[in-house]
């Protein structure tokens, strides 16, 4: 039983599917936050831009 527990895991250990997975749901998320971040950027610039604006023609 021992030897069958250490073979399964080092066969889990050299299987690199799940490895790549995890580096693309990383990726993902990495990409994610960024946008998230640039869009907030730039809905304040915007923001404030037309509220300059909207008080030059009022």
């Amino acid at each position: 039983m021992l030897l069958w527990i250490k073979t399964y895991f080092e066969a889990l250990r050299k299987k690199e599917e799940g490895v790549t997975m995890i580096e693309y749901g990383l990726l993902a998320a990495l990409i994610a936050v960024a946008l998230i971040a640039t869009i907030i950027l730039v809905r304040n610039a915007l923001q404030g831009t037309f509220n300059d604006v909207a008080t030059g023609l009022s």
